[in-house]
């Protein structure tokens, strides 16, 4: 029998983790951050398929994918997460678990920060942990697909 995946997205500049504002993101790389999750994932039983895109559309394109490919979805939809009704209404579309994710704490930032447009269409969501909260992420879904 063949382990479930869970898709792992990241919208745009996370690309840049590292070395983009480091006090606010931490100093791991993407490739560290999805590192930790893999491994996370692999004790919980599951697979992840990363994907990072700076275009909303392939973002997108991703999600609908998803529909027939993955039990769950974890998504950084970075800026996304406060403009892109677009990425709202495909994980609307999405019938398992959707855990939102974000490195830094969106509410103690900047006010327009503030709103995310994602969480409504979110099972959960996790914030503020810095790379701690891609093992908390993957730990949602292991519970939420148990």
């Amino acid at each position: 029998m063949s382990r479930p995946t869970v898709l792992l997205l990241h919208g745009p500049n996370l690309n840049l983790l590292g070395s983009r504002e480091p006090d606010v993101y931490g100093t791991a790389t993407l490739d560290d951050h999805v590192a930790t999750a893999t491994a996370a994932a692999d004790a919980h039983g599951f697979d992840l398929v990363a994907l990072q895109s700076n275009h909303e559309g392939v973002l997108i394109d991703a999600i609908h994918e998803a529909r027939r490919d993955h039990s769950g979805i974890i998504v950084n939809p970075g800026a996304f997460t406060h403009s892109s009704w677009a990425i709202h209404d495909a994980l609307a579309a999405f019938d398992g678990p959707v855990v939102e994710l974000h490195l830094s704490n969106p509410d103690a930032r900047e006010p327009w920060r503030r709103t995310s447009v994602v969480s409504p269409v979110a099972t959960g969501s996790i914030a503020g942990f810095g790379g701690h909260g891609y093992r908390l992420a993957v730990d949602a879904m292991a519970a939420l697909l148990a």
